[in-house]
C-alpha cells in the first residue's frame, strides 16, 4: 500500500476501530485545525493594509475633492503594501507550510513525503505547487474541520444531556435514546475524521511531495551523458591535434630538410641521389598530407577567426566552386565546431558521391539559432544509414542543443541543414 492513501484505505477495512487509524485521523484532523487557525493568523499581516484599504474607500462620501483625493491615495498605498508583503513573504511563507505539512502527512502515511529539490524561489514549480496549497489549508480544511467539530460537539455534549434527563427524572427511554445517539456517533465521527483527513492528506501529497519523474529523470541522464561524451570527444580531438602539429609535424620537417642536405651532398648521376630526392619529395607530401590532417581535425583558422574565417578558407581549399553566405561574429567553441564540421562534411559528400559542380554554404544567425545550410547541385540519393559521417554529426548537433536535417531525392539537390542554440 502506498502511503499516498494509507489513511483512507484503512476506512475500508474491517478492523478499522480497533486499529491505530482512527486516532492518526483525529489527530491529524486536529492537526490541520491548528494549522489552519496559525495560518489564518499569519495572514492578517498583509490582509491587514488591504483591509484598512477597504474600510477607507467605504468612508469615502460627498467631501471636497482634496479630501477625496487623500483617502484614494491612502487606499491605494495601503493595498499596495498589503499586496507587496503577499508577494514578498507569500512564496517563503507557502514553502515553511509545504515543510510542515510534509513533517505531518506521517500521521495519513505509513511512508516518507519526499519533497523535490528546487531551484530558484520563484522560478521552481513546487513553490507555486505549495502556493496552490495555502488556499486548501486556508479555505477548505476549516469548512471539514468545522464540521467534524460539529459532530464532536454533539458527541461530548450527549453525556451531559443524559446525565441532565436522569437527574432530572426525565423519562428513561430518552435517556436511553439519547445514549444510544452518542454511542452510534462516536464511531461516525472516527471514520468521518479518518475519511476527511485522508482525502485532505492525499491532495497535500499530491501538491507537496510531487516526486520526479523517473523517466523524465533518465532522459534528462542520458542527454548529460551524450554532452558529456561529445565534450571528450572535442578534448580529445584538440590533444590529436596538438601532438600532431607538435611533435609528428616537427619532426616530419626535421627530416625533408635533413634528405634535402643530404640530396645536396650526393652526386647527382649517382643512384643514391635518385633515392634520396624521391623519400625527400615523398616527405615534402607527406607533410602536407599531413598540415591538411591537422587542418581538418582544428583548423587555426576557425580558433581565432571564427566560423566565416573558417568556411571560407574550406571553400576556396576544395576541388568544388563554393558560395559561402554567413553572418560575421563569433559563437561557442562547441557550436562553431559542430557547424565547420557539419560544412567539412557536406562539402566532402557533394565531391565523392555527389558528382556536384557547385554548392551554396550559408550561415544565419536567428534569435538565438545559428541555422547552417549546406546545398549542392549533385545527383541526391544521400543515404544516412549508409555511412557513420552523417549520423555523427547528428549526435554531435543533438548532444549540443541541436539538431541536423537533411533532404537528399534521387536527382538532387542535396540539403543538409544544422540548427543549434547559440544564447543571446
Amino acid at each position: 500500500m502506498t502511503s499516498t492513501i494509507a489513511l483512507l484505505s484503512a476506512v475500508t477495512r474491517r478492523r478499522f476501530l480497533v486499529s491505530a487509524w482512527p486516532w492518526r485521523g483525529l489527530a491529524y484532523t486536529a492537526g490541520t485545525a491548528v494549522a489552519s487557525a496559525v495560518l489564518w493568523l499569519l495572514l492578517c499581516v498583509p490582509a491587514a493594509p488591504v483591509a484598512a484599504a477597504v474600510w477607507l474607500l467605504g468612508r469615502l462620501d460627498g467631501g471636497s475633492v482634496r479630501s477625496a483625493g487623500t483617502t484614494l491615495c491612502a487606499a491605494a498605498a495601503l493595498a499596495l503594501t498589503g499586496v507587496g508583503l503577499l508577494a514578498a513573504a507569500g512564496p517563503k511563507l507557502a514553502l515553511a507550510v509545504a515543510r510542515i505539512e510534509r513533517w505531518r502527512l506521517r500521521l495519513a502515511g505509513d511512508g516518507p513525503a519526499p519533497s523535490r529539490p528546487g531551484g530558484s524561489l520563484y522560478g521552481d514549480p513546487a513553490t507555486w505547487r505549495a502556493v496552490a496549497y495555502l488556499p486548501l489549508l486556508a479555505v477548505v480544511a476549516p469548512v471539514w474541520a468545522g464540521a467534524l467539530g460539529l459532530v464532536a460537539l454533539i458527541v461530548v455534549s450527549t453525556p451531559l444531556s443524559v446525565h441532565y434527563h436522569l437527574s432530572g427524572m426525565h423519562s428513561p427511554a430518552t435517556a436511553a435514546g439519547r445514549a444510544a445517539l452518542g454511542a452510534v456517533l462516536v464511531p461516525v465521527l472516527l471514520y468521518l475524521a479518518a475519511a476527511c483527513g485522508g482525502a485532505h492528506a492525499a491532495l497535500a501529497r499530491l501538491l507537496l511531495c510531487a516526486e520526479p519523474d523517473p523517466a523524465a529523470a533518465e532522459l534528462v541522464e542520458v542527454a548529460r551523458s551524450r554532452a558529456r561524451l561529445a565534450d571528450a570527444f572535442d578534448a580529445e580531438r584538440r590533444r590529436i591535434e596538438r601532438d600532431l602539429h607538435d611533435v609528428a609535424q616537427q619532426r616530419l620537417v626535421s627530416l625533408t630538410m635533413q634528405l634535402g642536405l643530404a640530396r645536396l651532398d650526393l652526386p647527382a648521376d649517382s643512384p643514391a641521389a635518385a633515392a634520396v630526392a624521391a623519400a625527400h619529395e615523398q616527405a615534402k607530401t607527406l607533410m602536407v598530407e599531413l598540415r591538411d590532417l591537422v587542418r581538418g581535425i582544428s583548423p587555426r583558422t576557425l580558433r581565432e577567426l571564427g566560423l566565416r574565417a573558417a568556411v571560407e578558407e574550406l571553400a576556396a581549399a576544395g576541388p568544388l566552386p563554393v558560395r559561402v553566405e554567413a553572418d560575421p561574429g563569433r559563437f561557442a567553441p562547441a557550436v562553431e565546431t559542430v557547424a565547420y564540421a557539419a560544412v567539412s562534411e557536406a562539402l566532402a559528400n557533394a565531391v565523392k558521391h555527389a558528382a556536384a559542380t557547385e554548392a551554396v554554404v550559408t550561415a544565419r544567425r536567428h534569435g538565438d539559432a545559428l541555422t547552417v545550410e549546406v546545398r549542392d547541385d549533385g545527383r541526391g540519393g544521400a543515404d544516412p544509414a549508409r555511412g557513420s559521417g552523417i549520423t555523427g554529426l547528428a549526435d554531435r548537433a543533438a548532444a549540443a542543443g541541436g539538431r541536423l536535417l537533411m533532404s537528399s531525392p534521387a536527382g538532387g539537390p542535396t540539403i543538409l541543414r544544422v540548427e543549434l542554440p547559440c544564447g543571446s
